[in-house]
């Protein structure tokens, strides 16, 4: 915190008084020549919508986040926030952050007229020049501009027609600073006309009152494509008046998601330090979100937030301790079987065509993990053919016959230890695992014989049936036979 000087002693500082478009660029350019990370925490977006966003800061504009939900819209419109000085000098008492080389308040200009050098300075923090604002429907001038203050009025016994009964908005207190304002089109028409004059001319009106404020605002607005259609639009002349519109997107690779929901999803240092995580596992769940994407059920124009898999994570987590405090463990892992904890952060985060409502939320949840499974056990193990030739042996063909005979009773609460008992005692999964998957961690192999089963199942050559919390697997043509 820096403490509270006066003009005179401002100026004998050597401070030069800049716009804050001129400031974001200055600490731009500067972290730029020293090799700086400029957005951290972006992950995917190195080489689209920062370089993007760099460009729009050096030419001086507003700007305009484009995407679909869960791509870090807002993220990238807080991250400016880090281009600015740390501290910077006002006059003292400024409702609206006036400079001392430049006020436009009449308390500000009024102040400095009486006390010139003396003019007290207080500065404000960086963090404090960050001014965000939801448009809703329901946000109307008064609160973005301002309006006249009654009670102000009749306290200082003022006429309507003085300046200082002004009730300022937050756009006017934000001057200086960055002012947010996220998904822009669902703010009324005749609200996004208010802002017309404020980002061509500076100038705002109240109440009638023609004030010339040439207010220092750096704008960042964020949008949904979906908005333009389903509920409002951004009219023509204030698109016009934003320099650039920056389209954000999804991370392209497994590998950037999983960066993306590791460092978002909330996971204790505790449950890291007990709940093994396999990275086929972390692999499996950002393939239900790209599966999500794809997917004939699921709305594409709404798009399937990251918030999806930092959810799933969340909730697999959740399951995994959930074992621990019912087994009396320490440790545990992460299973296949413990994805069907994801479903409830599925259905929650997509947006189902006509289609996928006639199957249902649940059901499309499964067929976008069954989908998922299927990505991930191809990327490893031959594919199951569908039809095979008789006499014809397979890589599954030992497996699915000791099913015949056998059947593999798994369960929820079955500890680390007797779950991949379970496993080991069934030779031609072993086999099937080691002649593919044998550099992998033991962790990954283990998850690689559930991923075995699970495959075997869903291409319908094995039988899956499901009873509270435990999972039975035998052989399909057994099963059709008993069931005829």
């Amino acid at each position: 915190m820096k403490n509270d000087t006066t003009f005179k002693e401002l100026k004998k500082s050597g401070y030069t008084d800049k716009t804050i478009s001129q400031e974001i660029q200055a600490n731009l350019i500067a972290k730029i020549k020293a090799k700086e990370p400029v957005f951290e925490g972006l992950w995917g977006y190195e080489d689209s919508v920062v370089p993007q966003l760099k460009k729009a800061i050096l030419a001086g504009h507003h700007i305009n986040l484009l995407g679909l939900r869960g791509q870090a819209k807002t993220r990238i419109a807080r991250s400016i926030v880090n281009l600015l000085d740390e501290y910077m000098p006002i006059v003292k008492g400024s409702e609206i952050n006036d400079s001392p080389f430049q006020p436009i308040s009449k308390f500000a200009r009024d102040l400095i007229a009486e006390l010139g050098d003396e003019t007290p300075i207080s500065w404000v923090h960086r963090s404090n020049r960050f001014f965000e604002k939801l448009a809703t429907p329901d946000v109307n001038v008064a609160d973005l501009i301002g309006d006249i203050d009654p009670i102000k009025a009749a306290t200082l016994k003022l006429p309507y027609s003085d300046e200082r009964v002004l009730h300022y908005g937050m756009i006017p207190r934000a001057n200086r600073s960055i002012f947010v304002l996220n998904e822009l089109p669902d703010l009324q028409a005749r609200i996004q006309v208010s802002l017309f004059n404020i980002l061509q001319e500076g100038d705002i009106q109240i109440r009638g009152f023609q004030l010339r404020m040439p207010l220092d605002i750096q704008f960042v607005f964020t949008a949904n494509p979906e908005d333009y259609t389903n509920r409002g639009s951004i009219v023509t002349p204030l698109k016009d008046r934003i320099g650039s519109q920056i389209f954000t997107h999804y991370p392209k690779t497994i590998a950037l998601a999983k960066q993306i929901t590791e460092q978002e999803a909330q996971v204790s240092a505790e449950d890291k330090a007990q709940i093994q995580i396999p990275d086929l596992a972390k692999n499996l769940l950002e393939e239900v979100a790209f599966a999500a994407r794809d997917s004939e059920y699921v709305d594409a124009k709404s798009g399937v937030s990251a918030r999806l898999t930092i959810s799933a994570m969340e909730n697999l987590v959740a399951a995994a301790k959930l074992r621990l405090i019912e087994t009396g463990t320490d440790k545990t892992t992460v299973r296949l079987l413990d994805f069907i904890s994801i479903i409830p952060s599925i259905t929650g985060k997509i947006e189902l065509v006509y289609e996928g409502e006639q199957e249902g939320a649940d059901y499309v949840a499964k067929i976008l993990i069954d989908k998922a499974v299927m990505i991930q056990f191809e990327s490893i193990f031959p594919r199951i053919s569908k039809l095979e030739k008789e006499g014809i042996k397979t890589p599954y063909t030992d497996l699915i016959k000791w099913f015949n005979k056998n059947h593999l009773e798994l369960n929820y609460t079955d500890t680390d230890e007797e779950f991949y008992n379970k496993f080991n005692s069934i030779a031609p999964l072993t086999t099937v695992v080691e002649e593919n998957a044998s550099e992998f961690s033991k962790e990954d192999k283990n998850f690689c014989k559930e991923l075995v089963l699970w495959a075997l199942t869903i291409s319908k050559k094995l039988d899956k049936s499901e009873n509270s919390a435990t999972y039975t697997f035998d052989s399909a043509d057994v099963r059709q036979l008993f069931r005829n």
